[in-house]
């Protein structure tokens, strides 16, 4: 059987990473397989140990990417914002939207995984992954606040990541009911009100 080249080899892995980050937010870190993820991907099983050790170190390694891809997302909407202000909200309302409630796939990890990371041992390499992702998405939110002073922006910045986090979990746990658009919109609400917008 020929050789995969190194660019064909670094295509591939990058399709399981994609497929894996997609999976995971979706079926959670236990719902879905090692062949489930290469079938996916448009693979075979045999070829996850050519890319990954273990599962444990592909879900990091989607973690980290879906995490990076966020940060893209929120940089990419608000490059061309007036201001702080309108940055904040542009990013608040596409974050609490209806279609992220189901769109979990393709959304935020940082509600998607939440509880499959808290249930992982700390010992596994996706607790680091989640931590970086959701310094940097913070980071974000605390550039975007009016205070000078810099610890008043980080602690700002984690009431609203914690806002956002926790009300994108109840909508979906509650998607099927009213109250998952109740929860967004008294968030939304909530959020650009502290924000003075």
């Amino acid at each position: 059987m020929p050789r995969v080249s190194r660019d064909q080899a670094d295509l591939n892995r990058a399709a399981i990473e994609n497929v894996s980050a997609k999976l995971f937010r979706e079926k959670g870190f236990n719902g879905v397989s090692v062949s489930d993820l290469m079938a996916a991907a448009g693979l075979t099983h045999g070829g996850f140990y050519g890319h990954f050790s273990s599962k444990d170190e592909l879900a990091a390694f989607a973690c980290a990417s879906a995490f990076n891809h966020a940060v893209e997302r929120w940089e990419k909407r608000i490059e061309n914002t007036k201001d702080e202000k309108t940055a904040f909200k542009t990013i608040v309302d596409n974050y609490l939207s209806s279609k992220n409630v189901l769109d979990i796939g393709n959304s935020c990890p940082g509600p998607a995984l939440a509880v499959d990371v808290a249930r992982e041992p700390l010992d596994k390499p996706v607790h680091a992954a989640y931590l970086t992702g959701t310094k940097e998405l913070v980071e974000v939110l605390a550039s975007l606040c009016p205070s000078v002073d810099p610890a008043t922006r980080r602690k700002v910045a984690l009431a609203q990541w914690s806002t956002m986090v926790g009300a994108m979990m109840l909508a979906r746990a509650t998607h099927d009911d009213t109250i998952a658009e109740e929860i967004l919109s008294a968030a939304r609400t909530q959020l650009l009100a502290d924000a003075d917008i």
